[in-house]
């Protein structure tokens, strides 16, 4: 199939919004999306982005029924470990139904590992859903491993007013 990888910019927000929903709404989570279009444009292409994207795009006559033309992507941006230096964490990876099993993803992951490695990180971070078994084989057959079943550590979180009090002295 047809199709490119590229670097995000200012205009790819509506998509990139667009795609964050249909991804919510596949992993059952749509409810917890805060970010808008203007969210992404503030926090991704100030001086001074919070994080980084990629697109994947098909040409006009592979567009989707809806005409869409960006059919995938990938959100990231640069950590630091402790333990190993420098690391990318990507946030988000996402192709659209209808060209999952295409090379798509692979192009996707395989592209945030290549700037990974541009900027010296020693490590690619993501989660995944467990029960989200086409992902998790997927990420497998990548090379990746699941670092609670072999580390055991678990992804935290803290939010809301429980942030709020945890930030009180």
């Amino acid at each position: 199939m047809d199709f490119s990888i590229r670097e995000a910019n200012l205009d790819d927000c509506k998509d990139i919004a667009r795609m964050i929903m249909e991804l919510a709404e596949y992993v059952k989570l749509a409810e917890h999306v805060k970010v808008t279009q203007k969210d992404l444009e503030q926090d991704g292409f100030s001086s001074n982005p919070l994080f980084h994207g990629i697109i994947a795009e098909v040409p006009e006559q592979h567009k989707t029924k809806e005409g869409h033309t960006k059919i995938g992507y990938a959100l990231y941006f640069y950590a630091y470990s402790s333990w190993s230096g420098r690391a990318i964490y990507m946030e988000d990876l996402y192709v659209m139904p209808e060209f999952r099993g295409k090379g798509v993803g692979k192009a996707l992951i395989s592209k945030v590992a290549q700037l990974g490695l541009a900027a010296g990180s020693h490590q690619l971070n993501f989660t995944v859903l467990d029960w989200n078994k086409p992902s998790v084989d997927f990420y497998l057959s990548q090379g990746c491993f699941d670092i609670t079943a072999t580390m055991g550590y678990h992804c935290m979180r803290c939010e809301g007013e429980a942030l709020k009090h945890l930030a009180q002295l």
